[in-house]
């Protein structure tokens, strides 16, 4: 296994659905025990500065998700690994400042081992980041392979019924980079590479040309393709194989920056690069339906706002929305640097580029047969009053609008998962991927 292999394995590595978080958990705990053992006398001493230090920490998350610090109410879970965490650590920093060596090299091994359990506890009660390299924000799969192009033509609206898989369709989709020869061109936007996902109707001989969906991730986030792999691949399992070729593109340039989806001085033209250079790229190297009908801008949290900002701005380029949790409108967790840093000041043009605004100006009839799907969760009370507020908004302009809500939900990877597996088979049958509803 070459440097490069070994690099990508080691970012690709799995962090949620894993043994790691439990194994380094397991680690923690048994280096507490060893070092409150002995000696006796302190072990009320060492306990109750643990429980000092994971209720300061309690607090302090309490107080933090009170401010709004993390945009949204913390999951319950993160809390409690972020609190335990601390009152590892504090435990086994006791052990350091203890002899004999033995002890402080457990000590040692108790506070790593901690902060790795928080760390991969917190993130797991997020549920979204799954690997290395989305925390990175850096891309970790292998390079892509594209399918020659096929010949194969046919009535899409009635796919679902004329597909026949051969015998050695793949069981699974395939997930991939859009790096180097493949790589989508940016044009004058720094964009990471792009991921690829093709279903298993996709990797056979002679093909059928599949609908496409360009779907954006959460900021902070990656071009990860693992959530919407996952709620593709269930889909195509239950229906031949089929499912939209999907590409997961970057609307950040980097984790911690938000271009707000438009073409700016300071942040490069994104939506020239999402709308304009990625589908022109999808024509020419993807089997892909050319009717733009059959076409989906789709996004997660800050993705989302992106869709719906595309969707309903360019109804030309893409006949279907998919906002999962999506802001209610890009920048709005912070509208002032947004106005000054995007828009030079322009307050009226940063309003005139929400969706909303975009939907309610647009000439009646503009979205006939245009579908937009909304999804939130029900406890999310940051981002779901937009998601209804933009709904509304979008039936009131003629979108078919569909809307799901997680009973329960936050703004979590849960969430998302639970949000996917509903919107994929209910915007199907619009890509000819299922029957209509009866």
């Amino acid at each position: 296994m070459g440097g490069a292999s070994v690099n990508r394995f080691i970012l690709s590595l799995e962090l949620i659905d894993s043994p790691l978080l439990l194994v380094s958990a397991a680690v923690a705990v048994l280096g507490v025990i060893v070092v409150i053992v002995r000696p006796h006398r302190r072990v009320v001493l060492t306990l109750s500065i643990a429980a000092a230090a994971g209720v300061v920490m309690f607090v302090v998350a309490k107080i933090l998700e009170a401010m709004d610090t993390f945009q949204g109410p913390l999951p319950g879970a993160a809390i409690w690994w972020a609190s335990g965490a601390v009152a590892a650590i504090a435990v086994g920093i006791v052990g350091i400042f203890r002899s004999p060596w033995v002890r402080r090299v457990v000590g040692v091994v108790t506070v790593v081992s901690a902060l790795l359990a928080g760390i991969l506890g917190v993130n797991a009660a997020y549920g979204v980041t799954h690997n290395l390299a989305a925390i990175l924000g850096v891309q970790a799969l292998d390079p892509a392979s594209l399918p020659q192009q096929s010949a194969a033509a046919g009535d899409p609206a009635t796919l679902y019924q004329t597909w026949q898989p051969p015998a050695d369709m793949p069981a699974k989709g395939s997930v991939s980079a859009l790096t180097g020869g493949t790589k989508i061109p940016t044009g004058q936007y720094a964009a990471r590479d792009a991921s690829l996902y093709l279903p298993p109707a996709a990797q056979v001989a002679n093909p059928p040309a599949l609908p496409l969906l360009v779907f954006m991730m959460g900021q902070p986030g990656s071009p990860d393709p693992t959530p919407l792999a996952k709620a593709l691949d269930a889909f195509a399992a239950a229906n031949k194989g089929l499912a939209p070729i999907a590409v997961v593109v970057d609307q950040l340039t980097a984790p911690d920056l938000d271009p707000t989806c438009v073409d700016s001085a300071k942040y490069g033209a994104v939506a020239t690069y999402i709308n304009q250079l990625v589908p022109q790229w999808a024509e020419q190297n993807l089997n892909i339906i050319t009717d733009r009908h059959y076409w989906t801008i789709g996004g997660f949290s800050n993705g989302g706002s992106c869709a719906a900002m595309y969707g309903s701005r360019y109804p030309d380029t893409w006949g279907q929305i998919l906002d999962v949790m999506g802001n209610e409108f890009p920048g709005s967790e912070h509208v002032g640097q947004t106005v000054a840093d995007v828009y030079n000041g322009d307050a009226a043009a940063f309003q005139a580029g929400k969706p909303s605004v975009i939907m309610g100006a647009a000439p009646a009839g503009t979205y006939a047969g245009h579908t937009a799907i909304f999804t939130w969760g029900s406890a999310d009370t940051t981002y779901g009053p937009g998601q209804l507020s933009n709904s509304q908004a979008a039936d009131a302009a003629g979108f078919t609008t569909l809307t799901y809500i997680v009973e329960g939900g936050g703004h979590t990877g849960e969430t998302l998962d639970a949000s996917l597996a509903w919107a994929i088979p209910a915007l199907a049958p619009t890509l000819g991927l299922a029957a209509p509803p009866s």
